[in-house]
C-alpha cells in the first residue's frame, strides 16, 4: 500500500494537509506544485489498495483522473471548496465538498478533526482571504491582538509563497514548506522556534512588494496606470498580489500589470 498526498501550493493546501498529518501521522508521497497548478491528479500514478488524499484543488478540473484512480481500486479522500461538477458516487471515494463562500479547505479539514489543530485552520483562513471569517474564529478562540497579527502574516507569507511561473521562482517548494510547517502542532510554535523559515517567507515577501511598488509606470493617467515588471524571479512572484496592493494605494485607478 502506498500512501500519496496531492495538494495544492498555497496556503489553504498546505495547512489542510498539516492538519491531517498531525492527526494521521504517515509517511507519504507529496504531489504539489505552484498555486495555479490545479490539475495535479494527472501526475498521480496509483494501484488498487493505495490512498490518495487530495486537498483544495477543484474535483471537476481533476475528473477524469479522479475517475481513472477509482476504477483503479484506489480509496481518494477529497476535501475542497471549488466547484465540484458531479461528485462521482463511488465506494472508494470520502468526499469533503463545501462552496459555501464563508469557507476553505482547511475549515473543512478543522470540522472533519473537530478542531483538534484549529489554529492552522485560522491561519488558513487568513491565507485564502477570508479575513472576516478568520477574525470571527479568533474572537472565539480568545486570541490576542498580537496572536491574530502572527496567524494573518503566516497566512500570508504561506500563500504569497505558491506565487510564481513554476516551483523554481518559489521561495520555498510546497511539498519542502509543508514538511517545515507540520513538525509543529501550533503555527505559534512555527512562528517562534522555526525563525530561519519563517523570517525567509517574511523577508521575501516584504522585499518583493517594495521591489514591486518602485517600478514606475510605462503609461499613467488619473485613470489607468501600467506596470511592467522584470523577467526575474521576484517579479515573477509579486505579479499575482502587486495589482491589489496599488489598487489599495490607487483606488480611484485601474491598473495593468505586465509581466515579461
Amino acid at each position: 500500500m502506498r500512501f500519496i498526498d496531492v495538494f495544492n501550493g498555497d496556503a489553504d493546501g498546505i495547512c489542510s494537509l498539516v492538519q491531517l498529518r498531525l492527526a494521521e501521522p504517515r509517511e507519504s508521497e507529496l504531489v504539489t506544485g505552484i498555486k495555479r497548478d490545479i490539475n495535479l491528479l494527472k501526475k498521480v500514478q496509483a494501484a488498487a489498495g493505495d490512498q490518495v488524499t487530495v486537498l483544495d484543488i477543484s474535483m471537476e478540473k481533476n475528473a477524469i483522473d479522479l475517475q481513472r484512480l477509482l476504477d483503479a481500486g484506489v480509496e481518494v479522500f477529497y476535501a475542497d471548496h471549488h466547484q465540484p461538477g458531479d461528485i462521482p458516487v463511488h465506494p472508494g471515494l470520502s468526499a469533503h465538498i463545501d462552496m459555501a463562500a464563508t469557507t476553505c479547505t482547511a475549515l473543512i479539514v478543522d470540522k472533519y478533526l473537530d478542531g483538534q489543530f484549529h489554529e492552522w485552520a485560522i491561519t488558513a483562513a487568513y491565507g485564502d482571504n477570508l479575513t472576516a471569517v478568520a477574525e470571527q474564529l479568533a474572537d472565539e478562540a480568545g486570541l490576542s491582538k498580537t496572536q491574530r497579527q502572527e496567524l494573518s502574516e503566516l497566512g500570508i507569507y504561506l500563500n504569497y509563497n505558491g506565487y510564481g511561473a513554476n516551483t523554481d521562482d518559489l521561495l520555498f517548494h510546497p511539498a519542502e514548506l509543508f514538511q517545515q510547517c507540520v513538525a509543529y502542532a501550533s503555527p505559534f510554535n512555527f512562528i517562534h522556534h522555526n525563525r530561519a523559515a519563517f523570517e525567509k517567507l517574511s523577508n521575501g515577501y516584504e522585499e518583493d512588494m517594495r521591489a514591486g511598488l518602485t517600478i514606475a509606470p510605462k503609461y499613467q493617467t488619473d485613470q489607468l496606470a501600467v506596470i511592467c515588471l522584470p523577467d526575474e524571479k521576484w517579479a515573477r512572484r509579486v505579479s499575482g498580489v502587486l495589482g491589489n496592493a496599488l489598487a489599495n494605494q490607487h483606488p480611484e485607478r485601474a491598473h495593468a500589470i505586465v509581466s515579461v
